[in-house]
């Protein structure tokens, strides 16, 4: 009986601790919401695509593209809720001829459907990933 007080006295104490400090258990441990899917294009290439929630209010974003094959020439777009955030052209380089965007961009209200297309003028190969973040 008397170990069961000193224990919960203990807890007790820490927690009014924390909570001076504003910290809550559930902050100090939380970590931070993240979705990822992954597809194949429309031929050979695969994508990967992530949502990651940051401190102030910002959303990690990081898309993928993996050929295989070096020097490929991609032309890169990712939206938020249909508005473009990023384009530009990348080239899958070695080891693994791939390569990645990553992007940190605002986290709004509600759901954030992220979508990525990528595609290869030489190949005519499209890629299309979409990933909802709600957090």
């Amino acid at each position: 009986m008397k170990i069961t007080r000193t224990i919960t006295a203990a807890a007790l104490a820490s927690t009014t601790a924390l909570a001076l400090l504003g910290v809550t258990a559930e902050s100090a441990s939380a970590k931070r919401p993240e979705v990822r899917t992954s597809g194949s294009c429309s031929a050979s290439t695969d994508w990967k695509l992530k949502a990651k929630g940051e401190n102030g209010g910002r959303l990690e974003v990081e898309l993928e593209i993996d050929s295989n094959r070096n020097g490929q020439k991609w032309n890169v777009s990712i939206s938020d809720n249909g508005r473009r955030l990023y384009t530009s052209t990348r080239r899958t380089h070695g080891p693994s001829g791939s390569f990645e965007v990553e992007r940190n961009i605002a986290n709004r209200a509600g759901a954030d459907r992220i979508t990525a297309n990528a595609w290869n003028s030489a190949t005519r190969e499209m890629c299309r990933a979409v990933v909802t973040y709600r957090g």
